[in-house]
């Protein structure tokens, strides 16, 4: 028995989803997790609030989200490539840095009182929560067994809508609550009528948009510091290493799983981009309500993804990841049905509970197209976050089928979530083909 007893231990020890040796960096690292949430949710409601403030088509105004999402495109790679060379916590510091060069690059762009330097903004702030993602994420499914992987991103992801519910009630209480209540046709008139009025108002107006973001800066400067000071255990071979992009790459294109993890990522994020952004629009457009009360339902989605994502993760326990996320691409699908279809409350109320289909679908896919991939995953996981680029190119998208006054017989808001739909299919075939590869295995 006493020969037994440290075997068992061991074991024991193994199946944990959380090591003790790495709690405290699992916490740390969790908490950029909700850092990043708050930065994509308190911005998903600016789309609507650029456009009233500075005359904006849907369009064009959806260029925040092209701007925001393109940051992680254009930095994924080289944000892998520098995590491979140096290590985990260099690429959180970067990203951490970057960060907050573009929150307190607002500043600047308020006293301009033009689109462009925001967009600028955007996109600096999201290379570093590029660099954020494609770090933390590997790094977490690293810090214990593969065999718990799964499980513990699941659980740091829980952590992320934590911070998305705190961004949309900053966006709805601190920005679009304070904004002038002149209309948008009341703008266009004073621009012909009274310019300097008009201006006095967009400054106002670029004034409280900014605020919060100058705060975030402080914090996410804080945060870093503490990044800085804190020495953090390593999980693979330490200090530097060599680079061999070409066989690492090679290697992830010889794995459907993964090759096909990233076209159904990137079809995710849309999905969930489209539904959190043109909120606002279609409880305005279908119901007559405003921004501030619109954003009200957003956080209501919002609750229900945080709910259902512990949910799902306890669940997970008893199906295959492969199974849930098929099930759950279903359940989205036919709620998007209902976006389209059904009139009134009925339909805004099918929009907040795609919610509780899309919760569990980041981490899960993540999870499986990184499975078994060891060293490998740093450079993997910078595909898996230049899939997040679904969030550059599908809003515009949408938001041109919004600016449509009819399609096929549906007024814009509505028609346009057949993009949507369409995302959800393609995540309910990856599903399915990642639970049937991994029967076959």
């Amino acid at each position: 028995m006493k020969q037994d007893s440290p075997e068992l231990g061991a074991s024991s020890l193994s199946d944990r989803v959380i090591q003790p040796r790495y709690l405290y960096p699992f916490i740390l690292v969790t908490s950029l997790f909700a850092l990043w949430g708050f930065a994509n949710d308190i911005t998903n409601p600016m789309v609507a609030a650029f456009k009233n403030v500075l005359l904006l088509s849907n369009t064009e105004s959806s260029l925040v989200q092209s701007a925001f999402y393109g940051g992680y495109c254009f930095m994924a790679i080289p944000a892998a490539i520098f995590i491979k060379r140096f290590s985990y916590k260099s690429g959180i510091l970067m990203g951490l840095a970057l960060y907050v060069s573009g929150c307190f690059l607002f500043v600047p762009a308020s006293g301009m009182q033009q689109f462009a330097p925001f967009l600028l903004a955007y996109f600096i702030m999201t290379c570093g929560l590029s660099f954020l993602e494609t770090t933390a994420n590997p790094y977490v499914l690293s810090m214990g067994t593969e065999a718990t992987a799964t499980r513990r991103l699941n659980l740091a992801q829980a952590f992320n809508p934590m911070g998305s519910i705190a961004g949309m009630f900053v966006a709805k209480e601190f920005i679009l609550a304070r904004l002038d209540t002149a209309s948008e046709e009341e703008r266009r008139a004073l621009v012909d009528t009274d310019v300097a009025q008009f201006d006095a108002i967009a400054k106002s107006d670029l004034a409280v948009i900014t605020g919060p973001y100058i705060v975030l800066g402080i914090v996410v400067a804080v945060v870093f510091l503490v990044f800085a000071f804190t020495k953090f255990p390593h999980t693979t071979t330490p200090g530097r290493q060599p680079l061999d992009l070409g066989g690492t790459f090679g290697r992830l294109m010889k794995r459907p799983v993964y090759v096909w993890g990233v076209v159904a990522q990137a079809f995710y994020v849309g999905a969930q981009i489209m539904c959190w952004t043109f909120i606002i629009q279609y409880a305005g457009a279908t119901l007559g309500m405003s921004k501030a009360d619109a954003q009200g339902y957003n956080i209501v989605a919002m609750v229900i993804f945080v709910s259902s994502r512990f949910i799902c993760t306890f669940v997970l326990k008893y199906f295959r990841p492969g199974q849930l996320l098929c099930f759950l691409a279903v359940g989205g699908g036919a709620l998007t049905l209902g976006v389209i279809f059904l009139p009134g409350m009925v339909g805004l109320w099918c929009l907040v509970g795609v919610s509780a289909c899309m919760s569990l679908m980041f981490p899960t896919i993540y999870g499986l197209a990184l499975d078994g991939l060891g060293d490998d995953a740093k450079l993997a996981s910078a595909g898996l976050i230049l899939a997040i680029g679904g969030g550059c190119l599908m809003p515009p998208l949408q938001a041109m089928i919004i600016d449509q006054e009819q399609v096929l017989g549906l007024i814009g808001v509505r028609a346009s979530f057949a993009l949507p739909l369409l995302c959800f299919v393609v995540i309910a075939a990856y599903g399915f083909f990642s639970n049937r590869a991994a029967r076959v295995s």
